[in-house]
């Protein structure tokens, strides 16, 4: 049962933007298959289902699968850790870090794949990301600070 459970939840993340463990259990109970809080917690544990960011700014759960890059559990603890502020200077996202993080908060927001974003640039503390816009500096920013929440 454990595994044809599993088996259901990968293909309903795949098929819809599931965003909650309450949308997942609702999803299964439509396709026959009753299930608890916990036992939900546990499935996307083992399968290491995480929340990926959607087109509309929202995040739903993925599947990390390799050769398709997605930020992942340790890129949104570097996004998180290294974070100190950010601020929008024309098309320009401007963030600061803990000192000696701005690569490695720099790597975690290219590994986004925003296409507003045409590149990052960092230093010891402080990166620049270059947006093809004004609009899209402002897009971006609050995609960031919601991930950050």
């Amino acid at each position: 049962m454990k595994g044809n459970r599993r088996q259901k939840i990968i293909e309903l993340i795949n098929k819809y933007e599931i965003e909650t463990q309450e949308d997942l259990t609702e999803h299964l109970r439509l396709e026959g298959i009753t299930t608890t809080q916990a036992t939900i917690s546990r499935d996307i544990r083992d399968l290491k289902l995480t929340k990926v960011p959607t087109a509309n700014g929202r995040h739903r759960y993925g599947v990390l699968e390799p050769g398709k890059p997605q930020l992942g559990e340790k890129f949104i603890r570097v996004l998180k850790e290294g974070f100190l502020s950010m601020e929008v200077a024309g098309n320009l996202l401007v963030i600061k870090t803990v000192s000696g993080m701005a690569m490695a908060v720099a790597a975690a927001i290219d590994s986004l794949e925003y296409p507003e974003v045409a590149g990052c640039i960092a230093g010891d503390d402080t990166l620049m990301c270059a947006i093809k816009s004004e609009e899209g500096a402002r897009l971006v920013e609050e995609k960031i600070r919601k991930i950050l929440v």
